[in-house]
């Protein structure tokens, strides 16, 4: 396995130049993914903000082999291209290693793709599925998600006198998918959401810090948990920076917090029980 430091001499395969926001981490999050798959890749991408500011024809911004995909069967397109990799290889028509690769944000994931991504994941294909979960629909306006968070204020969970965002919790996606018994499934960082564009690292950071997104992974059904911070952070520190949550912080909402803050506490409490098993 290689290095760090291996891996940032290897070419990136998703080149500079295109038109993905300054400073967002979808760009981050490919090149990282990317830089480790040291064979010919083949790269499907759900429709999306990643999609559209990569592949504005007639330009493409990625090296490898590209398949872009509606919304909700990246999952899908990239196990019938791996079935046929294996047929085709049986057959003794090609003998080179390739891998293969599907990114999809939280809307095509979480919810319409779900579907795709568990049939996926049952049939066992050899392939590694990539979602970068910003938190909502991005692409098409900022729609909430199953992985919108509660109290966050979308387009479609706008606030009011009657509302103050959204209402309920986040599906645990991550979770989900290690219900399917495969051999592995992680919980990594960054993500981005209304705040400067310079940053998404450091929004990451706070919701590592925070215990909002823990960093772990699930091996073959054994859980690890990757970093347990030094000095726990409250919830509120991740989500001052952030636009979506700001009516928040106004009286009346004293409640949203508390009860945001008492979930991740549980959710936290949870984990930790699972890496201990």
């Amino acid at each position: 396995m290689a290095n760090l430091r291996e891996l940032s001499k290897r070419k990136d395969k998703l080149s500079g130049g295109h038109r993905l926001c300054a400073g967002c981490a979808a760009s981050i999050i490919v090149r990282q993914i990317l830089m480790a798959a040291n064979n010919p890749t083949v790269v499907a991408c759900a429709t999306g903000c990643l999609e559209v500011s990569t592949t504005i024809y007639p330009y493409t911004a990625w090296r490898d082999s590209y398949i872009h995909n509606a919304f909700e069967n990246a999952a899908a397109t990239i196990s019938g291209v791996e079935s046929a990799y294996k047929s085709l290889k049986k057959q003794g028509k090609i003998n080179n290693e390739i891998k293969f690769v599907a990114f999809g944000g939280d809307g095509g994931t979480y919810d319409i793709g779900f579907q795709s991504l568990s049939g996926a994941f049952e049939r066992g294909h050899n392939i590694v599925y990539v979602c970068y979960d910003n938190g909502a629909y991005m692409n098409t306006g900022i729609q909430r998600s199953s992985a919108t968070p509660i109290g966050a204020a979308t387009t479609t969970t706008p606030i009011g006198s009657q509302s103050y965002g959204k209402k309920e919790y986040r599906k645990d996606l991550t979770v989900c998918m290690a219900a399917h018994n495969v051999p592995y499934v992680a919980q990594a960082s960054p993500s981005k959401w209304r705040h400067p564009s310079n940053q998404s690292v450091e929004m990451a950071r706070l919701a590592v810090q925070t215990n909002y997104w823990p960093l772990y992974e699930v091996e073959y059904g054994k859980w690890k948990l990757n970093h347990k911070p030094k000095e726990r952070k409250p919830i509120v520190e991740w989500l001052k920076p952030q636009g979506r949550f700001s009516h928040l912080f106004k009286p009346g909402n004293e409640a949203v917090l508390e009860e945001f803050q008492k979930n991740v506490d549980l959710e936290w409490e949870r984990l930790l029980k699972r890496c201990e098993a």
